[in-house]
């Protein structure tokens, strides 16, 4: 067994190196950025698997991939990048790889709460500009926190904010239970949250899960974040409800388009703070997404 390292960037490479077994399969490392589909099938000729940080892999460009069996997906949303089922319909099975960065995303959520109640961007960008911004925000200790989705980044996220007094309020799409949650119906968790953390899988299901009916259940002047998949939130309701107030303020790690345009209406709003699909992105996090994605690997030979 063969693979390839389509897009080894981003100080990826050398972290491989770093976990690297010698009796690992050999892994080719391309240290380029994402592929254009159309070079795909000259590229991964020869391999058994590749490794895909954030190449999109269309199933027709797949399709031309003779010999390719696996892809092995770094992280959880390969269905943003591609369509699992199309490809096992071609026999190449995506395998995804779960609770890598789960304490990594939880701890830059909580960064991302804390960063949008106290205005910290908007002081930051302000100060660098010459002016003296002093910005009034809420004390989180006390308030509600409401998690959409709870899974293993979910728990971190509420261990974390329940040691520093918040209230946390839960909804999950399957039963869960979990000590200091307060599993709610959907209605109660969207009026009930000052905070409300976004932690879904994308799937056809939940793409544009919070369209305009649910932001405007939400209660008025509360904050967002969002460091699970920008496609949860239908982005035009995002815009309307960050405008109007409804949302007082907008965290975000991830986005519909990625990088996000310097153009984008995003940017433009003071009541949004940014940061680039960096949640999962510490060295802890990273070694172990690519030793255990050579695990997988050494597990297909």
């Amino acid at each position: 067994m063969k693979g390839l390292f389509l897009d080894a960037v981003d100080d990826l490479a050398d972290v491989f190196r770093r976990v690297v077994h010698p009796d690992d399969p050999p892994v080719d490392v391309r240290e380029q950025d994402a592929v254009p589909a159309e070079a795909l099938p000259a590229l991964l000729a020869g391999y058994d698997f590749v490794l895909d940080d954030h190449s999109a892999l269309p199933t027709a460009a797949m399709a031309r991939c003779a010999g390719l069996r696996h892809v092995i997906f770094l992280g959880t949303g390969a269905r943003s990048y591609m369509h699992p089922e199309e490809l096992a319909a071609l026999g190449i099975t995506v395998h995804i790889i779960k609770g890598y960065g789960d304490t990594a995303v939880a701890e830059h959520t909580i960064a991302l709460m804390f960063a949008a109640a106290r205005g910290i961007a908007r002081m930051d960008r302000d100060m660098r500009a010459g002016q003296w911004t002093r910005t009034e925000g809420p004390q989180l200790t006390g308030k509600t926190l409401g998690l959409l989705g709870f899974g293993g980044i979910a728990a971190e996220v509420a261990r974390l904010a329940g040691g520093m007094g918040m209230r946390v309020l839960a909804w999950n799409r399957t039963t869960r239970s979990a000590p200091g949650v307060t599993f709610v119906d959907l209605p109660v968790l969207l009026a009930s949250s000052d905070v409300l953390s976004l932690h879904l899988l994308l799937t056809d299901e939940t793409r544009g899960f919070l369209d305009a009916a649910r932001l405007a259940a939400l209660r008025s002047g509360m904050i967002l974040v969002n460091t699970a998949r920008g496609a949860l939130i239908d982005e035009a309701a995002l815009l309307a409800a960050l405008r109007a107030g409804q949302i007082g303020h907008a965290a975000l790690d991830v986005f519909d388009t990625e990088p996000l345009p310097a153009a984008h209406p995003l940017v433009g709003l003071a009541n949004v703070t940014l940061s680039a699909h960096s949640g999962f992105r510490t060295p802890e996090a990273s070694e172990t997404l690519l030793r255990r994605a050579l695990d997988i690997a050494r597990g297909l030979a």
